[in-house]
């Protein structure tokens, strides 16, 4: 960052040496006069300084480039070298994380004067503390009008109240998402109603629309409805009262309904009844049937499709969706183990999704039949998932490694191959880059010593522990989409939170978390349909995170 002096003390480009140039562009230095200096001219030679500081005459926005590309501790450790760092960092800091306790009110006013560029925030709270109240948060949108993105999490002790100021302060919000808060529909609408350029919204576990008296719908005539892309509702008992706001987002791309009560078939069918953009659809334990897949098939731009432990869906919906969508890319269906799914759906997605790139079957029981369509159709399918199966084995699997030329990563869990079926990708799927088996009985770990020396490249990940065979991956492919934050199937864990400042916390919202959440047992993973959280973490999410140069 700094800048040397030459032999001679000086440089030709030096504003206090004089120099002429000729007129024009493009000339070489042998076109440029320099006089030169004898012997008697005294000409001052700059000393070097041990003590001088590099980074003076660094203009304070390219000092703010650098601490953006800094890590998060990185970033706080170098806020302190000195008071112009200091000064700087802060003004460039446009993500902010916050311990949301009601201890961090007195230190707001600090904060935001420090950080006075915030518009991204996170303010979350863990279940121990009492966290910040109305008062807070008003005082907090008083200071960040600017805020796009806003994340709660554990606020308690937030009211309606305390969401009608926020959104009348913070009208550029584009992003808002909320969990586990005690707020209701009326601040729900009343921000919607002054966020005319929200675009994303996700509600999880909203309690106050969990009890069992009637709830007020969601506005329909708010602002939000003309801006909304995203919509994700996880776990509300009354997320019905969304239904309105669902139906009447004419611009709604990305819909994710994940544990939440009510018949969906009707809100699915009015999105279908007029015209639509809807780009990619969740449905996790939600009461849909084949009248909403029917639904579903009539969505034209339709490229994702998540069908998660929904047991009213049979073969004859998934043939609707597979004969109509025919730009979907992304498939994930998980059948619990209904055998309501089988043969029939999964040779309807291979002969119509010719532009299928991801396959995710879980809890099904296909055969070669099924296979064998979708092996020898979907030429572009590069990630295939096989996840709790009772009739995959060798032939099954036999018959991806032969007809998937494309293929370029595969997961096999608990199902009945064996060596044989395993080392025949030794030969088959020549752009086969990655290959996890995991929780296959009858597989031993000499194939994978046979397949590293058959094909070096292959990244093998074999696992021969112990059989559990219920508790199996889910496959979250929105990571790759660049979609919304954190809308994994799995429940999010609140971040770790490091204090720095006063009674508040204050970290980059990147910070990692060290929470880990307990995976609940298989005798309890069909106990009612918000029963339980015990999904393990996503196998091509992590996947995708490792290879993130190869597009998937």
């Amino acid at each position: 960052m700094g800048q040397s002096s030459s032999a001679h003390g000086f440089s030709p480009t030096d504003s206090n040496y004089p120099h002429h140039r000729c007129s024009g562009t493009g000339h070489s230095q042998s076109e440029f006069f320099y006089p030169t200096l004898s012997e008697e001219d005294d000409f001052p030679i700059s000393q070097p300084c041990e003590n001088r500081d590099y980074t003076d005459g660094l203009p304070d926005e390219c000092l703010a480039l650098i601490f953006q590309s800094l890590s998060s501790g990185d970033r706080k450790r170098s806020s302190l070298v000195c008071r112009r760092w200091l000064l700087v960092e802060g003004i460039s800091r446009h993500r902010l994380s916050l311990n949301a306790k009601t201890e961090i009110i007195s230190d707001i006013p600090t904060i935001f004067s420090r950080f006075d560029s915030v518009t991204k925030l996170a303010l979350r709270c863990d279940r121990r503390s009492v966290s910040i109240n109305d008062e807070a948060l008003i005082l907090i949108s008083h200071r960040c009008i600017n805020l796009t993105r806003l994340k709660l999490r554990g606020c308690r002790d937030i009211t309606d109240l305390g969401m009608a100021c926020l959104a009348k302060n913070c009208e550029k919000l584009k992003k808002f998402s909320c969990g586990s808060c005690m707020f209701g529909a009326e601040g729900m609408n009343a921000l919607l109603i002054n966020s005319i350029s929200l675009e994303e919204l996700s509600v999880k576990r909203l309690r106050c629309m969990n009890h069992t008296v009637s709830v007020e719908p969601i506005s329909i005539g708010s602002n939000a409805v003309c801006s909304l892309k995203y919509i994700c509702l996880k776990e509300l008992y009354n997320g019905q009262c969304f239904g309105p706001l669902i139906m009447g987002s004419k611009n709604l791309k990305t819909l994710k309904l994940l544990r939440c009560l009510g018949d969906w078939d009707r809100v699915l069918e009015t999105i279908a009844s007029r015209e639509n953009h809807l780009v990619e659809i969740h449905l996790e334990r939600v009461q849909v049937s084949d009248i909403g897949l029917r639904a579903i098939s009539k969505f034209s731009d339709l490229e994702i499709l998540h069908l998660v432990k929904a047991p009213e869906c049979t073969d004859a919906g998934v043939v609707d969706v597979a004969r109509h969508c025919k730009l979907l890319r992304k498939v994930h269906i998980d059948g619990w183990r209904t055998n309501r799914i089988g043969d029939v759906g999964l040779g309807a997605i291979g002969e119509y999704s010719v532009n299928l790139k991801e396959l995710v079957i879980m809890g099904l029981n296909p055969t070669v039949t099924s296979l064998l369509a979708i092996a020898s159709n979907c030429q572009k399918l590069e990630r295939l998932a096989l996840c709790g199966s009772e009739s995959i084995g060798d032939a099954e699997v036999t018959c991806i490694a032969t007809k998937c030329m494309a293929l370029k990563k595969l997961c096999i869990k608990g199902c009945e191959v064996t060596d044989e079926g395993i080392v025949s990708f030794a030969w088959g799927c020549p752009n086969l880059v990655k290959i996890k088996v995991k929780k296959c009985k009858n597989v031993t770990g000499e194939v994978a010593d046979l397949l590293r020396s058959r094909r070096g490249s292959l990244t093998v990940n074999l696992d021969v522990g112990e059989v559990d065979v219920e508790v199996v991956e889910v496959v979250d492919g929105s990571a790759s989409d660049g979609g919304a934050l954190e809308e994994g199937i799995e429940f999010p864990p609140i971040a770790r939170i490091v204090p720095i400042l006063g009674a508040g916390g204050v970290i980059d919202i990147d910070t990692p978390s060290t929470s880990n959440f307990g995976r609940s047992s298989a005798s309890t993973s069909r106990i009612g349909i918000l029963g339980g959280s015990g999904f393990v973490a996503c196998t091509f999410r992590r996947w995708s995170n490792g290879n993130a140069n190869e597009n998937l």
